[in-house]
C-alpha cells in the first residue's frame, strides 16, 4: 500500500492545547474508527490529536494508523503527535512525540527528532515537573487527574487539588489528563491549565460530534 508525504507546518512553539484528544483504537474500533474519530473531533473543536500506541502492538499497524491519521490532519491546524515510539513519530514525519517518565529520556528523544518537533512529557509530581528541561520538552501531560480505567498502569488519581498545585508550580504548557469528561472538566480547567486530553469522552461515543462540541463549550474553546 503506498501513502501520499504529506507534511505539516505546525510551530513547536504555536500549538493548541486546550482540547487534546488521546486516540484508543479499541474504544475507536481500530484504525477506519479513529479516522472517523479525528475527522468528526477536528471538525468540532479538537485541537491537538495523540496516537496512542500500546507496545505490544506491531509497528506496522502503527504505521498505517499514523499515515491515515496525517492525511484526515492535513487540512487542519492541529497537531499529530506519537506516544512512545519515536521510529513511527519519524517514519510518518509525525508532528511530534509523547513520552512517559519510563520511556527514553527527554534530551535523547529531543536529539533523535529535531529541533523542530513537539515533544511532550507526562508528569506526576511538582519533583517531576521541576526536573523537565524547558529545552528539550515543549508541553507536559500533567494526571492522572481522576481515576481512569483507559491507561492499564496508570498512578493513583492526584484530584484536582493535586492538579492545581503541581499548574501553580512552575511556568510550562500543561495538560490535564485522566477521567476527565463532562461532568468535571470545568474543574479541571478552573486550575488555569491549559487544556485537557481526554480519551473516552470522545473515542468510542455514540455521537462524537456532539460530544466533542458539548467539552469543547465547557472549556471556552467554542463558542456557544
Amino acid at each position: 500500500m503506498g501513502y501520499p508525504i504529506i507534511r505539516n507546518n505546525i510551530s513547536r512553539t504555536k500549538f493548541d492545547l486546550s482540547l487534546y484528544l488521546v486516540l484508543d483504537p479499541e474504544l475507536c474500533g481500530g484504525i477506519a474508527g479513529m479516522v472517523a474519530t479525528v475527522y468528526e473531533a477536528v471538525e468540532n473543536g479538537v485541537t491537538f490529536v495523540q496516537l496512542r500506541s500500546e507496545k505490544e502492538v506491531n509497528k506496522r499497524y502503527w504505521y498505517e494508523a499514523g499515515m491515515m491519521l496525517k492525511a484526515v490532519l492535513a487540512d487542519y491546524n492541529v497537531p499529530l503527535i506519537i506516544n512512545d515510539h519515536v521510529d513511527v513519530a519519524l517514519a510518518i514525519d509525525a508532528d511530534g512525540v509523547h513520552i512517559g517518565q519510563n520511556d527514553l529520556p527527554a534530551e535523547a528523544v529531543r536529539k533523535m527528532i529535531g529541533p523542530n518537533k513537539i515533544l511532550g512529557l507526562s508528569v506526576g509530581s511538582v519533583g517531576e515537573l521541576h526536573a523537565v528541561k524547558l529545552h528539550d520538552v515543549d508541553y507536559v501531560g500533567v494526571g492522572p487527574v481522576f481515576v481512569t480505567t483507559t491507561k492499564k498502569d496508570a498512578r493513583p488519581a492526584m484530584d484536582v487539588e493535586g492538579l492545581a498545585t503541581i499548574v501553580a508550580s512552575r511556568a510550562i504548557p500543561k495538560v490535564a489528563i485522566g477521567g476527565i469528561n463532562e461532568s468535571n472538566v470545568q474543574s479541571v480547567m478552573a486550575t488555569n491549565v491549559d487544556g485537557v486530553a481526554v480519551v473516552s469522552a470522545i473515542c468510542g461515543q455514540e455521537d462524537v460530534a456532539r460530544a466533542t462540541q458539548n467539552l469543547a463549550k465547557l472549556i471556552g474553546n467554542k463558542d456557544e
